[in-house]
């Protein structure tokens, strides 16, 4: 397994309580299509809302396995992204899409099997003028990213890691899957969650 395949594998959840350095964004961004999940290097996007010109700049210059990471500014009125950008990704190898913005297209990218993450849909174009940004620092639901950082995404949330920690992660996160499944034998074996836990079941007055 790849360190990608690992972190996908472990989920946000999981990472997200376990890596100290996690950093969630914004709840409002979500999977597409049901079972999307992506991990793997940052390629920044700026793009000026309304168009989408940086964003055919990143897939020409992203490199296979990583995820476009895209500050649209939070708009939500048009839709930069759609089947045919996304058939553009998957064939240079790119690995998903998150976009602080929307998308269009949802059921061909769905059918392509490209995972994406948006903040909603929208059918309407896009211009193709402004040059945006590429590789900028981001600042997305008070998360702050680079390219190079580490993106986990699944249907429970959107989180990004920094590459630095990036093995500490994957450690903390299989320790903590390991004790879970120690709990679960102990439930299936008849303990129930305050005796495992050690509680007592009164909490505070």
């Amino acid at each position: 397994m790849t360190t990608a395949e690992r972190l996908a594998a472990l989920g946000t959840a999981t990472l997200g309580e376990a890596a100290q350095d996690a950093r969630i964004f914004d709840e409002h961004l979500r999977p597409i299509a049901e079972g999307m999940q992506v991990a793997g290097p940052v390629r920044t996007v700026r793009c000026v809302p309304g168009d989408n010109l940086a964003l055919h700049v990143a897939i020409d210059r992203a490199q296979a396995g990583e995820v476009l990471v895209v500050d649209y500014g939070g708009n939500t009125q048009s839709g930069p992204f759609g089947e045919i950008m996304a058939l553009a990704c998957q064939l240079r190898g790119i690995a998903g899409l998150v976009i602080n913005g929307a998308v269009r297209d949802s059921a061909q990218i769905a059918a392509l099997g490209f995972p994406t993450f948006a903040r909603g849909l929208n059918i309407n174009g896009t211009t193709k003028e402004h040059k945006g940004e590429v590789d900028a620092t981001l600042n997305i639901g008070g998360v702050t990213i680079n390219s190079g950082d580490i993106i986990v995404a699944d249907a429970d949330a959107v989180l990004v890691l920094p590459a630095a920690s990036i093995y500490e992660a994957v450690s903390a996160g299989e320790l903590r899957v390991a004790k879970e499944r120690r709990m679960i034998e102990r439930l299936s074996a008849g303990e129930t969650t305050l005796e495992i836990l050690g509680l007592n079941g009164e909490g505070k007055t």
